[in-house]
């Protein structure tokens, strides 16, 4: 089928595609999402394949080759990728913006590939006539990519761990399976903060910080059938209650996470934090997607609130006493 498609057209319709969804109507087109739009495609494409994290690192010396160059050595400058809260969504953006292109060629991946590979060639040489240099683009995409299959990884396989090693052999229920890992999440958030500085805690900072982790929960839950709402909230404790983190359930799970972010070698305590959070959506979509859930999406989801949020408040609230 790919065979009777006219190439040059589609490619340029996914280039097009991928500058439209980078474009601010004051800014224009914003270059740092460009890359991690075309992390997100690059990523969806070796999802297709049966070992996706060799199939990647294959495609980066091949985009290498393509370039004539290396991706620039060295540290990475503070601030040079965005926080993973946002990555995380403008990937996703890339990789749905694949699906819509590739789910008619399926039985083609290789050559949809390859045009992917053209499309991101040319791309970079010509922010190189920008004074952008190719090493340094080549740099930042393949660590937006690395990061992006780093996430779809990872919620993967932590909910795997969970129904595998929690629920199959302890008896733990999916809503048991949501709370842990709403919880580590809102656990590794507040860890990932500047505990030097207590102000961070105080305040707009405190919901400031936990939105950009829930919203990752939430978008990762939706985009798996969940339904849209407002009913996240629902039920919430008053804030003049006492904290009630669900201790037992992360003492039971938070090990095997870290084990699994150690063999990975997903060091960045933020970036674990937003990792727990997108599996903690899957497994809301889990027990509370399609028509006859285990777990009605009104109460899986106010779970996950209360198990993010209490945590998170608890941790905060544990350093300040202590300070």
């Amino acid at each position: 089928m790919f065979a009777l498609t006219n190439k040059p057209d589609m490619g340029g319709r996914l280039y097009a595609g991928l500058i439209r969804l980078a474009i601010d109507s004051k800014k224009g087109t914003d270059a740092m999402k460009v890359i991690q739009h075309m992390a997100g495609v690059l990523v969806e494409t070796y999802l297709v394949f049966d070992d996706p994290d060799k199939s990647m690192h294959a495609g980066f010396k091949r985009l290498a080759d393509l370039l004539g160059c290396q991706p620039a050595e060295g540290p990475l400058p503070v601030g040079a990728l965005p926080p993973a809260h946002l990555l995380d969504f403008e990937t996703e953006r890339g990789r749905q913006a694949a699906r819509e292109f590739f789910e008619d060629w399926l039985d083609c991946s290789f050559e949809f590939h390859d045009l992917i590979m053209v499309i991101i060639h040319n791309i970079i040489v010509s922010w190189e006539d920008d004074g952008q240099p190719r090493e340094e683009s080549l740099r930042l995409l393949v660590e937006c990519a690395l990061r992006c299959m780093a996430f779809e990884i990872s919620a993967q396989e932590l909910c795997d761990i969970v129904i595998e090693r929690k629920v199959a052999e302890e008896g733990w229920s999916l809503g048991d399976c949501i709370a842990a890992l709403s919880a580590v999440a809102g656990r590794r958030l507040a860890l990932s903060l500047n505990f030097e500085s207590c102000e961070v805690f105080r305040g707009a900072a405190l919901p400031e910080n936990l939105d950009k982790v829930v919203y990752v929960m939430t978008q990762e839950a939706i985009r798996l059938g969940v339904p849209a709402g407002s009913d996240w909230r629902f039920g919430l404790a008053a804030n003049d209650t006492p904290l009630n983190a669900p201790v037992d359930l992360i003492v039971g799970i938070e090990p095997f996470c870290q084990s699994f972010f150690g063999a990975i070698q997903m060091k960045n305590q933020y970036e674990q934090s937003v990792a727990c959070a997108k599996a903690a959506g899957r497994m809301i979509a889990v027990a509370a997607g399609g028509e006859m859930p285990d777990l009605e999406p009104a109460i899986a989801k106010p779970l996950a609130m209360m198990a993010i949020t209490e945590t998170y408040k608890s941790v905060c609230l544990n350093h300040m006493l202590a300070s």
